[in-house]
């Protein structure tokens, strides 16, 4: 049979998918046996097993079909097959290249942990870590993308006046995507500034919660009440925002009270005391009981505590809240706050008798009130005639 006819094609290539999965599956057994008390081969099975076994398919049918295609092909034809398993043989080796870094990305970030109290240098680096991973399959597609158009002839020609032109397409592209440029600098910065990080505890737009994800051009909070806040990432470099995380996890928190002026200041920090001794929530830095403020009728107490972080802080003051309330309510009613109302009695008028009342209300009039106002009365009315109104029929009962 001749090497160069379709039934040796057929062979060739049903004998290189054949070696190709029998190569990936010899190297996926020696990697497991020299690692075998380790993880990272494992890993690098998982990451790249895929991307290999393709690659190499592509590799040797290559191969194959460049030792075995037929005569008769036309010259045309076998040149847009070698150009097509050349795309491919780009395609493959790229995301092949892409799984060997993030591989190389996963054993860097194996060595730090995030489940252990002091994890802040850990967030640090699996923020950057994960933000450079984005970054470099991006350039890995770019460069394959770019590799692959290359190999077309019209475009090596074309790739002189694209040059020259990039100055131009540059600055429209740059006017056109600015609002997302910024975001990609922005999550940049954010990433390698440590301003924020994975796990982050943070305040924004009036709203606790944590950094879950942290991308090139926007960030997600989880709300304590698991909502999602997704803002961009140029919001964490122009506005100021609360992170309770940036040094380190551990918070201090207060608790303040309005109670009445015959509280116990001492019996209430004897009962802290004895309420931080008996909970696992207090980590032991600070416990203070104090009086800061004593006017408008109440007397302010407020209780420091801290905790290990915010969580813990939240519900830690929560139970000392309730503790000490339950002892005031059981041992210091006194202690309650209570409004106070002075009710003032006015003194009896005494009510004056008819005589008096006459000749109070005479005394400043000049013909009323006493005998005499009247006897004076009596002659000026006399004194004056009266003419009947002619007008008027005569009263018959006068007769």
């Amino acid at each position: 049979m001749p090497l160069r006819s379709w039934p040796s094609l057929v062979i060739a290539c049903l004998v290189a998918i054949v070696a190709a999965v029998v190569v990936t599956a010899i190297v996926g057994l020696i990697l497991r046996g020299v690692g075998r008390h380790r993880q990272w081969p494992a890993v690098l099975v998982k990451r790249a097993r895929v991307p290999f076994r393709l690659f190499l398919a592509v590799v040797v049918l290559w191969i194959a079909v460049a030792l075995t295609l037929p005569r008769e092909v036309p010259a045309d034809w076998t040149a847009r097959i070698n150009h097509g398993f050349l795309i491919l043989a780009i395609a493959a080796g790229t995301w092949f290249l892409a799984a060997l870094v993030v591989f190389a990305e996963d054993l860097g970030l194996a060595r730090y942990r995030v489940d252990v109290p002091d994890n802040r240098y850990a967030r640090r680096v699996r923020t950057q870590v994960l933000v450079l991973r984005r970054l470099t399959i991006v350039a890995a597609v770019v460069i394959g993308l770019a590799a692959i158009l290359l190999t077309f002839p019209v475009l090596q020609a074309a790739g002189a006046s694209l040059l020259a032109s990039a100055g131009i397409i540059g600055v429209i592209a740059g006017v056109a995507a600015q609002s997302s440029l910024a975001n990609l600098f922005a999550g940049i910065q954010l990433a390698f500034s440590d301003a924020i990080r994975l796990d982050d505890v943070v305040v924004v737009e009036q709203q606790w919660g944590t950094i879950e994800e942290l991308t090139l051009t926007y960030v997600v909070v989880h709300i304590w009440d698991d909502r999602r806040l997704v803002l961009p990432s140029t919001y964490f470099t122009t506005k100021p925002f609360e992170n309770w995380t940036r040094k380190n996890s551990e918070l201090l928190g207060s608790v303040e009270f309005d109670l009445d002026w015959r509280v116990s200041p001492s019996g209430m920090r004897a009962e802290l005391n004895r309420i931080l001794a008996a909970t696992d929530l207090w980590d032991g830095r600070t416990g203070v009981l104090q009086v800061t403020d004593a006017t408008l009728g109440w007397v302010r107490v407020r209780v420091l505590v801290t905790g290990k972080d915010a969580p813990t802080l939240f519900d830690l003051r929560c139970h000392v809240r309730e503790r000490l309330i339950d002892w005031m309510q059981r041992y210091s009613d006194a202690s309650l706050p209570r409004k106070r109302v002075e009710l003032v009695e006015r003194p009896e008028t005494q009510v004056p008798t008819s005589r008096a009342r006459t000749a109070q209300e005479g005394e400043g009039r000049l013909f009323g009130g006493s005998p005499e106002n009247e006897q004076r009365a009596s002659q000026f009315t006399d004194a004056i005639p009266i003419q009947p109104d002619p007008s008027r029929p005569a009263d018959p009962a006068a007769d």
